[in-house]
């Protein structure tokens, strides 16, 4: 049987939007993210994260620390009962950085690539499927795919949706103010 999922980006999202989190001091997960991801659980929903992080490429950060970063996410959200399947990042950049890195691969937002690996690993019914981001090439990325789109107006949402929306050639399919916003908006639409 196929399975529904929301696919969350990261930073802006799930965590304060910092830059490049090159300290796990610097990684500040929201306090409603938990909660967040509990009712879409509830509501029946695989959660998976979908994260660009060209930092490795570009020696800011290590593997090491980046899965730190993970572990802190996944112990955060069980401490609520709520559970992430699975995080899925791209390290790459296509022009930038460590020659291991340097590729143009096919899993950097916005392209398809995560999704299409969670899709084949978890038997996910796209067309029952959210993303969630705080960027226009989240949007992007879901409208690709066909999945229903959420902006939030956390992270980098709220400057890119005043000031760029009508530049959009796609608009997203609803705009929150944050994550529980729209972890709440999705369970409305599950009546």
């Amino acid at each position: 049987m196929m399975k529904k999922a929301v696919f969350l980006d990261r930073d802006g999202t799930i965590n304060e939007e910092m830059g490049y989190i090159n300290h796990i001091s610097r990684f500040n997960i929201f306090d409603f993210v938990p909660d967040a991801i509990k009712i879409l659980n509830e509501c029946g929903f695989l959660i998976f994260v979908v994260t660009n992080q060209s930092g490795m490429a570009r020696g800011y950060f290590d593997e090491k620390l980046l899965h730190a970063v993970h572990a802190a996410l996944i112990s955060e959200v069980e401490k609520k009962k709520a559970t992430i399947e699975k995080i899925y990042f791209c390290p790459h950049h296509p022009g930038e950085g460590n020659q291991k890195y340097r590729i143009d691969c096919n899993c950097r937002k916005p392209k398809p690539g995560m999704i299409k690996m969670a899709q084949e690993e978890f038997n996910i019914d796209l067309k029952k499927s959210y993303i969630i981001g705080d960027r226009y090439k989240d949007v992007q990325f879901g409208k690709k795919l066909g999945l229903k789109t959420i902006l939030v107006l956390t992270g980098y949402g709220l400057g890119e949706y005043t000031y760029q929306k009508n530049y959009w050639p796609e608009q997203p399919d609803n705009v929150c103010n944050n994550l529980l916003e729209a972890a709440n908006l999705i369970k409305s639409f599950q009546k």
